[in-house]
């Protein structure tokens, strides 16, 4: 089983989630806006994805542009942000046992399913 961290708003979500079920891949969606991740699920998610933090950042958000792009936060400040603007969080995220990926492109969730 899958678990996809979602945005129903976002387009490239929404397109992974497709792709998911025209495959039979079974999934678990996890909407991140309505259901923000605490503090320790972002952690435990960074370590699946095996990076930082800034990873998982959407630096294109205008939340993002207007208010944090010129601040230098610490990686425990930046956590806290995304639990409180989840909007910020880079998505869909695929999770998968111990492993995760960032869902873009949709390419790398072909070979991510498959493995």
């Amino acid at each position: 089983m899958v678990k996809v961290l979602h945005n129903g708003n976002c387009s490239k979500s929404n397109a992974v989630l497709e792709y998911l079920d025209e495959n039979g891949v079974p999934f678990e969606i996890i909407n991140i806006i309505e259901d923000p991740l605490s503090i320790l699920e972002i952690k435990t998610v960074l370590k699946k994805l095996n990076q930082s933090v800034f990873h998982m950042i959407r630096k294109t958000d205008k939340l993002y542009t207007e208010n944090y792009a010129d601040k230098n936060y610490s990686e425990e400040e930046w956590i806290r942000i995304l639990s409180e603007n989840p909007s910020l969080i880079q998505r869909p995220i695929l999770i998968k046992g111990s492993v995760a990926m960032l869902g873009r492109p949709i390419e790398n969730v072909k070979f991510f399913i498959e493995k």
